[in-house]
């Protein structure tokens, strides 16, 4: 009998961790909006370069560094995982999901719309985060 109690409560436990963990894994997922996944990049990734990186060097690079790699100087302060922009998993993204996530907020990440209400702008850092690719 005692020995079935304790299974029990062992089994309650690690249910409740388990079903916690799980839902901070959750928390940790982006979901982007189908309209979003889809949208097609209308800047030319071999025009304007320069400007994308002037605008990721302004709003970007102090948190997630200078080769993207989520390591900058304020990435100590910021809860999460930055991402690593030059991995292959950042990379295979489509333009819309990298549009999405460099436009709209989510945790420690601040809503760039107001920041930068040009589209185009953000379209531009998005071609440029794709030459941070390793």
């Amino acid at each position: 009998m005692k020995t079935l109690k304790f299974f029990m409560i062992i089994g309650i436990v690690s249910f409740t961790i388990y079903s916690f963990t799980s839902e901070v894994q959750d928390q940790d997922k982006w979901i982007v909006p189908p309209e979003y996944v889809n949208m097609k990049n209308p800047t030319d990734p071999s025009v304007d370069l320069a400007i994308g990186k002037s605008l990721y060097s302004t709003h970007c690079k102090s948190c997630h560094g200078k080769e993207g790699y989520g390591d900058g100087p304020k990435a100590k302060d910021v809860e999460g995982d930055l991402g690593d922009f030059s991995s292959a998993e950042y990379q295979a993204q489509t333009d819309g999901e990298l549009f999405y996530k460099t436009s709209f907020s989510r945790g420690d990440m601040p809503e760039y719309t107001k920041k930068m209400p040009d589209d185009e702008d953000r379209w531009l850092i998005v071609n440029y985060m794709r030459t941070m690719k390793e």
